[in-house]
């Protein structure tokens, strides 16, 4: 279970340094099919992102599936964003040009 927890703390991270923004919940939450009243989908609609994403990696074990594809989704759309506004020129993100050298 701690192993779980870790990820979820480490995708957590990701979506900030992704510059995920509160105004992200919704569709993050209906991209990972969780349900809208599930704890981890509350938390991440209650703003101060960062606060709520701390909170969702403390939740219990029951609650660790649905936080992972919350905070999956959440990375997803703030990396596309990144992507297209940030990084439109070209980036030295390694995720972002690891299909280059192919």
């Amino acid at each position: 279970m701690d192993e779980r927890r870790d990820v979820l703390r480490e995708l957590a991270g990701y979506c900030l340094q992704a510059k995920a923004v509160s105004e992200d919940a919704a569709q993050s939450i209906a991209q990972s099919g969780v349900k809208p009243t599930a704890t981890p989908a509350v938390l991440i609609s209650r703003g101060r992102l960062r606060d709520q994403l701390a909170k969702i990696g403390n939740l219990p074990e029951a609650e660790m599936e649905k936080s992972f594809r919350i905070l999956l989704a959440l990375l997803s759309i703030a990396d596309s964003r990144r992507r297209e506004v940030d990084c439109a020129n070209g980036c030295t993100h390694s995720w972002h040009n690891w299909g280059d050298d192919l």
